[in-house]
């Protein structure tokens, strides 16, 4: 499962094809098209409450193997994890999924959680998705 600020939605579909020619079975949020359509809409409260995009997106880290987090740089910040990416990583967490981060995470200071990040042990790509490696046909 990609996860990631619905801001990367384009870098989520570019992910998720470069993960399928590498042999992954990757899954991005249910709303990915319609937030690249429309930036906004992932901001929008009544749509995310009526598609209950954040269940569905839970429901899809449960069927994963592991979840890879596009922690691209975003309002100044690099290595950037929103508060929806925060509970799927807790969700990944919880399931015992492996947690990939493309890049390293901010420093402390510019993101208060981000010592609850480091507490699931991300693996960190260093931007290189490759380093996943695939074993047996994993659902990403």
């Amino acid at each position: 499962m990609i996860c990631g600020s619905m801001a990367f939605s384009r870098e989520m579909l570019e992910a998720k094809k470069a993960l399928e020619q590498m042999g992954h079975d990757a899954l991005v949020p249910v709303d990915v098209i319609e937030c690249l359509e429309n930036p906004d809409l992932n901001m929008n409260l009544e749509h995310c409450i009526s598609t209950r995009v954040d269940k569905k997106c839970f429901d899809l880290i449960a069927e994963s193997d592991a979840i890879v987090v596009l922690n691209h740089k975003k309002n100044g910040i690099k290595g950037y994890i929103g508060g929806a990416t925060l509970m799927e990583i807790g969700i990944a967490r919880h399931f015992n999924k492996k947690i990939f981060l493309l890049h390293e995470l901010p420093s402390e200071k510019e993101q208060r959680y981000v010592l609850e990040i480091k507490t699931t042990e991300p693996i960190v790509l260093n931007g290189d998705l490759a380093k996943i490696g695939v074993e047996g046909n994993r659902k990403v």
